[in-house]
């Protein structure tokens, strides 16, 4: 990490405690040295380490527009400790994974967030969908929400999914102006307020912002990245190619916008249940 710069707090796995196997990733509930618990996510699942960069850039960016993320963390993983994992994939997954990986605070008792069951609210519901076309989130639909509801509170979750520019850098001029599909969207039947959402946070998505969130990003995760020099290379690209977008988000907008107006029906969603994980967790 270069001197002077922001990093997030860092712990230590101390026992593994489950596999996680609604992510596709297969993340794992882990312990660490400081007696919290975490769903981690490891460099070394077939994704690659371009899904948890976008983890702590976009994670990291929501917080800043003051959206409800558990606290994310860097920690340091002994392939050592998946040995009484009965399941062969799991201790592939952890020797791959040797070293600094992501962890996200686990949420003990939390439920799937279900719209039908909690209503966000119109503010609430147009600045996570204002957010999600922002950093292209195809990964929030009713059908897989990636929001938690703990303590009568909505937590976003998951955003290996957006600033997918970045598993091919070739595509990220395009980036900026691309329609957002918002069809499948959790929140669409919300009643989202995009226009107020759009005037509260456009003006917080500085350039000093994305510099922060993008120096939250390890060194090492950021190294040998084609066609880039260096890890503060990525960087800047990261936050040129977000704040292009901002600069031209009319052109995304309105079609969002368009999609908000027809509205639609709220779907069935699940009822409000423990995850299958935190189930066998408990």
């Amino acid at each position: 990490m270069q001197a002077g710069r922001a990093e997030l707090r860092h712990v230590t796995a101390i026992r593994y405690v489950t596999p996680l196997r609604e992510g596709g990733s297969l993340p794992g509930l882990m312990e660490a040295d400081d007696l919290g618990t975490y769903a981690v996510k490891f460099t070394g699942a077939g994704q690659g380490r371009s899904v948890l960069v976008a983890e702590i850039v976009s994670g990291e960016l929501a917080r800043r527009l003051g959206l409800p993320v558990p606290e994310l963390c860097t920690v340091t993983v002994d392939p050592d400790l998946g040995l009484s994992e009965p399941d062969q994939e799991v201790q592939e997954l952890l020797r791959r994974s040797a070293g600094l990986n992501l962890a996200i605070d686990f949420l003990p008792g939390a439920l799937d967030f279900d719209p039908l069951a909690f209503d966000p609210g119109p503010e609430l519901a147009g600045r996570v969908l204002w957010f999600d076309a922002l950093v292209g989130n195809v990964d929030r639909s009713w059908r897989n929400s990636n929001m938690l509801l703990w303590h009568r509170g909505p937590y976003l979750i998951d955003h290996g999914a957006t600033l997918t520019f970045a598993h091919a850098w070739s595509a990220a001029p395009g980036f900026a102006g691309r329609p957002y599909d918002a069809s499948d969207h959790v929140l669409l039947g919300c009643h989202p307020d995009l226009d107020g959402a759009d005037r509260a946070l456009a003006p917080l998505v500085t350039p000093e912002v994305l510099a922060d969130v993008t120096a939250l990003v390890p060194d090492e995760w950021l190294a040998d990245e084609p066609g880039f020099s260096s890890p503060q290379e990525v960087r800047a690209a990261f936050a040129t190619t977000i704040a292009a977008r901002l600069a031209v988000r009319e052109s995304w907008l309105a079609g969002v916008a368009e999609q908000v107006a027809a509205g639609r029906p709220r779907p069935t969603t699940r009822a409000p249940h423990p995850p299958s994980w935190l189930r066998r967790a408990r």
